[in-house]
């Protein structure tokens, strides 16, 4: 069942947005060699708390941590632990915060250090992919237009989305309907309306879509390649798309 969200709902939403987006930021800055995950997790944990919100993933699913710690090859739920950062390194930091019995969810994948131009058109591109689909999230459209968008621009450039995980609806649970491809044919899909709100969150591979998921949740790719990965959560308005997660 899709849930719409009143007014009141988007404004707490905003809240529990900004702060896992602050969050995702402060993280960002502390990124360089030698930096241990299980760090930046500990630091996460530390200032969504201090903000009134809780660590959405922390126990969802059994999973053991505050953020998704995602390196190089690992696309998406890795765990935090005794990973170090080294130069060269790309890193994806997944964060949710729930405030007021509401989540905001984002992500992000970071340069360690000085990295490869590979590596960097990587990042831009994903990113970039994020905004062509959240350029279609309006009132009247259909979630297959958004995720035509990001395949499409990703396509453009030699790189494939990641088809076996996908964006969702959010809202008082991390997970709602609908699911939300990288992928689609225009005008297909459920109707985006007034008061829906999704995560809409590309995971793009620098080569082939395919990947395997370990035991301890964590996703990489079956060939290896690196993978990058970028999030807002985007509520439908009678004025356009409105990212929740921003600062």
């Amino acid at each position: 069942m899709i849930i719409l969200k009143t007014d009141r709902e988007l404004a707490i939403m905003a809240k529990a947005g900004q702060i896992a987006r602050e969050c995702l930021l402060r993280l960002g800055a502390m990124i360089s060699p030698g930096v241990k995950t299980f760090e930046l997790d500990r630091a996460a944990e530390e200032f969504i708390r201090s903000k009134g919100a809780l660590p959405t993933f922390k126990g969802l699913y059994g999973f053991p941590a505050t953020i998704c710690t995602s390196k190089n090859e690992v696309v998406v739920h890795g765990v935090p632990g005794d990973t170090v950062l080294e130069e060269g390194d790309i890193i994806s930091l997944d964060v949710g915060a729930t405030f007021q019995g509401f989540v905001g969810d984002t992500a992000a994948t970071f340069p360690v250090g000085k990295v490869s131009p590979d590596a960097l058109k990587l990042i831009d591109v994903t990113r970039e992919s994020l905004n062509r689909g959240i350029a279609q999230a309006v009132a009247g459209s259909h979630i297959g237009d958004v995720g035509h968008a990001i395949e499409g621009y990703v396509k453009e450039h030699g790189f494939s989305v990641v088809k076996d995980y996908a964006g969702h609806g959010v809202g008082r649970s991390m997970h709602e309907s609908p699911t939300v491809p990288n992928y689609g044919k225009p005008g297909m899909g459920p109707l985006l309306r007034k008061g829906l709100v999704i995560a809409i969150e590309p995971m793009v591979n620098a080569g082939g879509s395919e990947v395997i998921t370990f035991p301890d949740m964590s996703v990489v790719t079956r060939d290896g390649s690196w993978s990058a990965h970028f999030e807002h959560t985007v509520a439908i308005t009678e004025e356009g798309p409105v990212c929740l997660t921003m600062v």
